[in-house]
């Protein structure tokens, strides 16, 4: 009985692997969109992507340890525009995370969907068009807090105050590698 059991697992195994290889038209339609779902799971609250950027809404929010205002305070943001990562949501919490990782559970009402970046790199140039021989605008110190105002392959427009001009994406963060935003 056990040869007859295990045999029926190899079938089952071997017919899973021909279609893995040599899927059937509907199997072959069905693996992208099942592929698609996975790489970008939503929250069940918005029905938005997980992660996803936010910015702080306000001057002062309160990240607790659990989603509801009886929980502690763990973190204390202070930086109103702040970039902020969401890696999940309960009715209307949302788990935060800044670009060293500390956070915690924020209500929605203190966080905003305008896109903020945070320059990661020290002297960052902000050039006229998104290219490295461009005219220089200006120079960006580490921890500036810039509005995004479009990102393209490599670039994204960024303004700080009453500058505008290109920065590297790879010196900000609060956007994702492959994200285009216009």
């Amino acid at each position: 009985m056990d040869m007859v059991v295990s045999r029926m697992v190899l079938a089952g195994a071997l017919a899973a692997l021909a279609l893995a290889i040599h899927p059937t038209p509907a199997v072959a339609q069905a693996v992208p969109a099942a592929l698609a779902e996975t790489e970008a799971p939503r929250g069940p609250s918005t029905g938005l992507p997980l992660p996803r950027f936010v910015s702080l809404g306000t001057s002062e929010g309160r990240a607790r340890r659990g989603p509801n205002r009886g929980h502690r305070v763990d973190w204390l943001f202070t930086r109103r525009d702040m970039p902020l990562r969401v890696t999940a949501e309960f009715e209307h919490w949302r788990r935060v995370e800044d670009a060293e990782g500390q956070g915690g559970w924020m209500h929605y009402s203190l966080l905003s969907g305008v896109r903020t970046a945070l320059v990661t790199e020290d002297m960052t140039v902000m050039r006229r068009q998104p290219r490295e021989a461009s005219v220089e605008v200006a120079l960006l110190e580490r921890g500036v807090i810039a509005r995004i105002l479009a990102c393209e392959d490599e670039w994204c427009r960024l303004r700080v105050d009453r500058w505008r001009g290109w920065v590297p994406r790879a010196a900000l963060w609060g956007v994702e590698a492959h994200e285009r935003l216009n």
